[in-house]
């Protein structure tokens, strides 16, 4: 029979297992550093030599409090665990809303927004949060079949939200999460209030008129999306062999920091993301011998059927200056129903993590019209 409880959860990692971290980082081995020790062909030894002494005296203890401060659960949706933080607002027209996470983040992504959200000041919109791990990130492991696509991600998503009592609520996510956030848009559940993302992921279709329609800005977007594709190559290495790299970031914590450099450089070093804020995901992520199920996400989404339906659902995008360049005429033609808008003129592709005020107040100002 499949079990449909809601269990507390909460995060301690046994203290061999930081013991196990602490031995390796101090044996790590850095490669032959390229020519230049720069970003041009990847992390350079320069940043994770920083990184390695910071992770060495980095408080786990001190972290793992800050997670374990808000409730804590797991349950099991189509014999897959599904961790998720549960936060509810005192305010009696809080909205239900899921945040939902980057690759290759986790539920930690939204630490700093939840107390903005759950408790906002006087007349701003008020949530209750339901922040889960994807299956295979974070603390919803191990992935138990294949076949975990963000397609499928989604109803399962919507399954949690009813076994949680919320006949009615909205999606915002950024990067996978901005994903899954629009299948569930395309699902349109009974009572889904919509999605607000950081991201549409809609590209030229190759029809001329719409490149007659761009704007001076959207051809530096253009820019973006071909520089991302020449560094992105953890795409390709994710959606063909996950296995074989999982093997890597597994057994070696700096290989894994190393391959989780999207903190770092996805804004071609424009990001703000703290060091420490980057440790504490990669810690997630190892002490959860996650890097398997992350990258498998990739594999999984690559062999699913392409996909060419519309979203119809209400939507709003949050653009921001250093991260992917959402382009208004290429989602207008694959989001029916963007209602709004918004560009800031800092952030990155992890603004959840660099400027999370601005992040919950557009969330704010989307969902205040949903109601």
């Amino acid at each position: 029979m499949t079990n449909t409880s809601i269990r507390p959860f909460r995060v301690e990692i046994p203290q061999a297992d930081l013991d196990d971290l602490a031995d390796r980082l101090a044996r790590t081995r850095l490669p032959q550093p390229a020519p230049g020790d720069d970003w041009a062909t990847g992390t350079p030894n320069h940043y994770l030599r920083q990184a390695v002494v910071a992770w060495r005296v980095f408080d786990w203890r001190a972290a793992e409090e800050r997670i374990n401060s808000h409730p804590h659960f797991i349950t099991d949706i189509e014999g897959q665990p599904i961790h998720f933080i549960h936060v509810e607002s005192p305010r009696a027209d809080a909205v239900p809303l899921l945040l939902l996470h980057t690759y290759p983040g986790s539920s930690v992504d939204y630490l700093d927004m939840i107390d903005q959200l759950v408790h906002p000041a006087a007349g701003e919109q008020a949530f209750h949060l339901v922040i889960p791990d994807a299956p295979g990130f974070g603390f919803s492991t191990p992935v138990t079949e294949a076949g975990w696509t963000s397609a499928r991600t989604a109803p399962a998503y919507d399954a949690l939200m009813r076994r949680l009592g919320y006949d009615s609520y909205g999606a915002h996510g950024s990067d996978q999460g901005a994903i899954i956030a629009r299948e569930l848009g395309l699902l349109a559940p009974a009572g889904f209030l919509g999605l607000h993302v950081l991201q549409l992921f809609s590209f030229p279709s190759g029809d001329p008129a719409e490149f007659e329609r761009l704007e001076p800005q959207d051809y530096a977007s253009l820019e973006h999306m071909q520089w991302f594709q020449k560094v992105g190559g953890y795409n390709t290495m994710n959606a063909s062999r996950p296995q074989t790299i999982a093997a890597g970031l597994s057994d070696s914590p700096v290989g894994l920091l190393a391959y989780s450099e999207l903190f770092h450089s996805f804004g071609n070093g424009t990001s703000l993301v703290p060091l420490e804020t980057v440790l504490l995901e990669v810690s997630v992520a190892w002490f959860t011998n996650a890097a398997a199920g992350m990258a498998r996400s990739y594999y999984e989404n690559a062999n699913a059927p392409e996909s060419t339906a519309v979203n119809n659902s209400p939507t709003g995008v949050a653009v921001f200056r250093d991260d992917f360049q959402t382009i208004r005429v290429f989602a207008e033609r694959d989001n029916t129903a963007i209602t709004h808008w918004s560009r800031f003129n800092q952030g990155g592709h992890f603004a959840a993590l660099e400027v999370p005020e601005l992040v919950a107040a557009d969330i704010r100002a989307f969902f205040a019209t949903r109601r």
